[in-house]
């Protein structure tokens, strides 16, 4: 006989990060992190550490408004994918692993050069 997780699901925590992503509030969404995780946006660089990744987020909020319109969230195990647009029309997925209730690793894909332009930022050169 199986017990039930006393842990929320993958899909339970990703909607979790949508809403405090939607907030722009990096000390929770660190909260969400396991201590040792990687947030790798394929664009970038992978960043580790759960305190590297709330000054990602930190950084990220005070560049640009941010909002992630979930359009679908699939579960696999301790996998969930996040589908999402923004009100700009810029659309991405996410990987998430999830282990005990605490992401311990994410990938994301998106148009970092849309991103950009959508936002009036700079282009870095190169």
């Amino acid at each position: 006989m199986t017990t039930p997780s006393t842990f929320p699901s993958p899909r339970e925590v990703v909607r979790q990060w949508v809403d405090l992503f939607n907030r722009a509030d990096p000390d929770a969404l660190a909260a969400l992190y396991h201590e040792k995780a990687v947030n790798h946006q394929v664009n970038r660089d992978p960043v580790e550490g759960k305190d590297l990744i709330r000054q990602m987020f930190a950084r990220e909020f005070a560049t640009a408004e941010m909002v992630c319109l979930p359009e679908q969230i699939f579960e696999e195990g301790e996998w969930a994918i996040l589908e999402w647009k923004d009100p700009l029309g810029l659309r991405g997925c996410g990987f998430f692993h999830v282990r005990d209730g605490r992401i311990v690793f994410q990938r994301g894909y998106w148009d970092e050069l849309s991103f950009l332009r959508m936002h009036g930022l700079p282009i870095p050169a190169g």
